[in-house]
């Protein structure tokens, strides 16, 4: 019988439709596994199936899914409801995120978009630029990142 760690080498090699296979497989006989419901997630999302992957990121989530594979659980999951139009539960799951691992800087970015979605464009940009000021490499940009983490928080201020 194939391994959870056969299913993730297929994945990785971009071979989701048998990486789902052999999860789904197994998915029968340990339904509540995290790391497996992960993995489902996973490829339901590299194949389009977004809807498909929610319960499984859920369930993931909430079976005790830990460390790095959690924070990218919350991520995918986050992000899924996004896309599917679930801006409220989207900004549930990036609040969570966001306190559970204040130092995963993509949260803020994901974050940014679906307060996009929810009409908070003030916030949104704040959340980018600041991001942005602090992290980007390319050097026009660090020029002046002083002024645009200055600006970040003050996009609608007006100077006379």
């Amino acid at each position: 019988m194939e391994t959870l760690q056969d299913a993730i080498k297929l994945r990785e090699e971009g071979k989701p439709e048998e990486a789902k296979s052999v999860l789904m497989a197994l998915h029968r006989h340990s339904p509540n596994d995290p790391d497996l419901n992960y993995q489902l997630a996973w490829v339901h999302d590299m194949l389009g199936l977004e809807t498909a992957a929610v319960p499984y990121y859920e369930k993931a989530i909430s079976s005790g899914l830990t460390g790095a594979d959690r924070r990218g659980a919350l991520l995918g999951l986050g992000s899924t409801y996004r896309t599917l139009g679930e801006y409220d539960k989207s900004r549930e799951i990036f609040e969570l995120a966001k306190k559970e691992y204040p130092e995963a800087r993509e949260f803020n970015v994901f974050y940014a978009m679906t307060l996009y979605n929810l009409g908070g464009y003030q916030q949104a940009m704040e959340l980018l630029l600041t991001e942005l000021a602090e992290t980007t490499q390319d050097e026009g940009i660090r020029s002046y990142r002083r002024a645009i983490a200055f600006y970040a928080d003050k996009l609608d201020q007006v100077w006379e």
